[in-house]
């Protein structure tokens, strides 16, 4: 009997389900992160009888056939790429995306790493890092006698010393796409890597070439729905109880059989 094990398959894909969802509740404050979703496809099907085959000799054709499918097996599990709504915070390293792009970061074994949480600190170097203490590229030095830090839109990043009234220019921030931003394979602290199916990361100027621009002093939060991610709790729920009954109806099936004399 085929039904257990097609039940089977489907209450994994209901555990992976409500896995994924748990995940994304559980990021809800996770600064500039998508939520994810489980997809998955039918799997092959056992063909008794193929559409279209010859039945008789005067050529008739089955119109339809008889195929019996074997179960579903997940295909992905892909990011939502929706903007998170932006909250003021008042630091002046609080960087939020506006629009499309990640903030490219260099790790410590030389590779580059990329994110949209723009919770930015200064290293005892002045350096502008992560929250890990990772370096955003393309490596901007705060000096220690600087009073005050400005960022605009463009992403040009100024200093203001002593009682100066006009700013001194430290940098350029870039921000970069994909082409394929859910190819991008996440890794965990807010960062992702590029893979060939995200495509060559492709460097430029905040508000330009389609990117978007920098505010400074806000922070983007989770695009995490929590009405969606219940309903979805909810529904995987409700699959995992009607594939289980499934398995115990089989069951009792297979027992009535045994039960034949």
């Amino acid at each position: 009997m085929k039904a257990l094990q097609i039940a089977a398959s489907g209450m994994s894909a209901q555990q992976m389900r409500v896995d994924v969802v748990s995940n994304n509740l559980a990021n809800m404050s996770t600064t500039g992160y998508n939520a994810r979703r489980a997809e998955f496809a039918d799997l092959h099907y056992q063909q008794l009888a193929r559409p279209g085959t010859v039945t008789a000799e005067d050529g008739t054709v089955l119109p339809t056939g008889v195929q019996i499918g074997l179960g579903v097996r997940p295909t992905a599990v892909s990011a939502v790429i929706v903007q998170g709504t932006l909250t003021e915070s008042g630091g002046d390293l609080d960087l939020a995306i506006e629009g499309r792009g990640y903030f490219e970061v260099a790790l410590p074994s030389g590779i580059s790493a990329y994110t949209r949480d723009g919770g930015l600190k200064r290293s005892g170097d002045g350096l502008i890092v992560t929250s890990d203490g990772y370096q955003v590229m393309p490596g901007i030095t705060i000096p220690t006698d600087a009073r005050n830090i400005s960022v605009d839109a463009q992403g040009v990043v100024y200093a203001y010393f002593g009682d100066q009234v006009g700013a001194q220019q430290l940098g350029q921030l870039n921000l970069v796409s994909f082409t394929n931003e859910k190819g991008l394979e996440a890794m965990g602290s807010n960062l992702a890597l590029e893979t060939p199916a995200s495509g060559p990361p492709v460097v430029g100027i905040p508000g330009e070439d389609g990117l978007g621009s920098l505010r400074q002093g806000y922070l983007e939060e989770s695009s995490v729905d929590a009405v969606r991610e219940v309903t979805e709790l909810i529904k995987a729920q409700r699959g995992y109880e009607l594939n289980a009954k499934v398995i115990t109806a089989a069951d009792q099936m297979l027992s009535a059989t045994t039960q034949v004399r």
